[in-house]
């Protein structure tokens, strides 16, 4: 179910900082492995479990129970939860499907990155992309460095070299 948009003259929120991204797995195990792989970590939290009545309201289901694991980037949790009860079915996503979301990785240097990936075994959607000032606004973002991929269960995944525009500011 899709929420309306308030009207920002009426309210504002406030959510400005952000605590982790969770991502649905079909294979809680498989899925450590892959984002320990890109991540270089180990996760914090690994095999815990939640059920419960009360919890499964909380996302709007009859009855739950799940296992998860944690990774803490510098700047961001990264939640792997696969759903045991009730079990759920693949996400038909993609970057064109609304209610499809991505992942960046920022990285210094995306073509080094971009081999040492592929060189591990992982397919890449396209070739990496470096945006010209004809394509891009703002104009200062152009040089930013893109390249797209999936994890296991198909969640869209980026790195990224950004550049002016798209510079994280320090």
């Amino acid at each position: 179910m899709a929420n309306a948009v308030p009207d920002p003259s009426a309210v504002s929120i406030g959510l400005d900082t952000a605590a982790h991204v969770g991502i649905s797995v079909s294979d809680l195990d498989r899925s450590v492995a892959f984002y320990r792989a890109l991540t270089g970590l180990d996760p914090v939290v690994r095999d815990e479990g939640m059920h419960g009545a009360g919890f499964a309201r909380s996302q709007g289901l009859l009855r739950t129970r799940l296992r998860y694991a944690t990774f803490r980037l510098r700047n961001l949790g990264i939640d792997l939860i696969q759903f045991e009860e009730p079990a759920g079915v693949p996400a038909e996503v993609a970057a064109n499907r609304p209610g499809s979301m991505h992942l960046c990785f920022e990285v210094d240097d995306l073509p080094a990155v971009y081999d040492r990936m592929r060189a591990a075994g992982l397919d890449f959607l396209g070739p990496a992309y470096t945006f010209t000032t004809e394509e891009v606004s703002p104009p200062d973002a152009a040089g930013t460095e893109v390249a797209y991929f999936n994890d296991p269960d198909g969640t869209n995944l980026e790195i990224i070299a950004p550049r002016g525009g798209f510079a994280r500011p320090d």
